[in-house]
């Protein structure tokens, strides 16, 4: 049984990447599945100066720990003008800080979605190339583009098509362990 920790790249708890998260766990069975709501973990935007003068939070170190202990992350990361939400950004930034390797030996299941037909392609294609450097190993990559027109909260993801490509990168992810 894999430990996996799961949370959106946003720090919206009604955003539409934490909605694909959840939906995403929710079909995890036979592992230890912790889901952080991002919105519940203020960091001020990272600068030296602020680092030196007030260290790490609390908060900071508990997600650190949480993602050190974890086997597997389960990511969605949101677009803003064809980059990664400067919420992410700025959380990289700090966990990075603490200690450069904060995501070795994790296998990630990383995911983006956007209301446009792009689906955050753009994020995710970013976020693909920067995770391995803290030591992270993409297992699956997963884009849902339209999420209004292809996601209902009830029902999961409805375009036959889209929902096999996702169900066939949770059970890769899933087996990597």
């Amino acid at each position: 049984m894999a430990n996996i920790l799961a949370f959106a790249g946003s720090n919206s708890s009604v955003y539409i990447n934490y909605q694909l998260v959840k939906y995403t766990v929710s079909l995890i069975e036979n592992h230890q599945v912790q889901l952080i709501n991002m919105a519940n973990l203020p960091f001020p935007m990272y600068s030296e100066d602020y680092e030196k003068k007030n260290g790490y939070s609390n908060s900071l170190i508990e997600l650190k720990n949480d993602i050190g202990s974890a086997d597997g992350l389960v990511l969605s990361v949101s677009e803003h003008n064809s980059n990664p939400s400067a919420f992410f950004k700025n959380v990289l930034d700090w966990l990075s800080r603490i200690d450069r390797n904060f995501l070795q030996e994790t296998k990630v299941l990383l995911m983006s979605t956007s209301p446009g037909k792009g689906g955050a392609k753009y994020s995710l294609e970013v976020t693909n190339k920067v995770l391995p450097r803290f030591g992270a190993e993409i297992i699956e990559s997963f884009s849902l583009p339209s999420f209004s027109e292809n996601f209902d909260k009830e029902k999961g993801i409805l375009d036959s098509d889209l929902s096999k490509k996702h169900e066939t990168a949770v059970k890769s992810f899933l087996s990597s362990f």
